[in-house]
């Protein structure tokens, strides 16, 4: 081959190369775009059922002490969030140690809003506890089945007529716990007050409606 020849030659390898790495370049996606995709936020937080919040609350409170009770759950508001169908941007725990004589409140928040509430689980102080009532026992967890919307959806139903007649209403009150009338632990829910509103007792480990008025 003439030394021409072979010039032309190296010129169209070097040509199609540069052709090849332009196309590889413009079909295979960056790691730099693939990590800003990722990084993108997914959307504000959302209200959380009751046992959602409760895990990590308990966790924590273990190493508290090993012989943990827990007496109350309840949904608190967060400025900003709205409660509803069983579901709150914050819960609070009170639980109890015998052996201490004593008792903390701990809450789980699905966001911080300044300056007293603090997003995820924080503990409250240790209070003196003097034991267990008629009124507060313990919230056996064996018996905890029936998560917080669920419970909302039971009472709802029972209540019907008069959330008909009241619409738009959220409970007043909104508790699980557990007392001497009952076999399991409750969640007591309140729409309006006691007496004209409507009171309702779901029972914590079948979802069964207790009772009502």
């Amino acid at each position: 081959m003439s030394p021409v020849l072979k010039q032309r030659a190296v010129r169209a390898m070097a040509v199609a190369v540069l052709l090849l790495a332009g196309c590889s370049q413009s079909t295979t996606p960056s790691a730099g775009n693939d990590s800003q995709a990722a990084k993108q936020p997914t959307g504000p937080p959302e209200p959380v059922t009751a046992k959602t919040a409760f895990w990590p609350m308990y966790t924590s409170a273990r190493s508290w002490t090993p012989d943990l009770m827990m007496i109350r759950l309840t949904p608190k508001e967060v400025p900003g969030f709205k409660n509803e169908a069983g579901k709150a941007a914050m819960w609070q725990a009170a639980f109890a140690s015998p052996s201490l004589h004593q008792y903390r409140i701990y809450s789980y928040a699905i966001a911080a809003v300044a300056p007293d509430i603090h997003k995820g689980v924080v503990a409250g102080l240790r209070l003196p506890w003097g034991g267990l009532t008629r009124d507060a026992m313990p919230v056996e967890l064996s018996s905890f089945n029936i998560d917080s919307d669920a419970a909302y959806q039971t009472a709802a139903a029972g209540a019907a007529a008069w959330l008909k007649k009241n619409p738009g209403k959220e409970p007043s009150s909104f508790e699980l716990g557990n007392t001497f009338r009952f076999q399991a632990p409750v969640w007591y829910l309140v729409w309006g007050d006691k007496k004209s509103g409507y009171v309702a007792f779901v029972d914590a480990n079948t979802g069964k409606l207790l009772n009502k008025k």
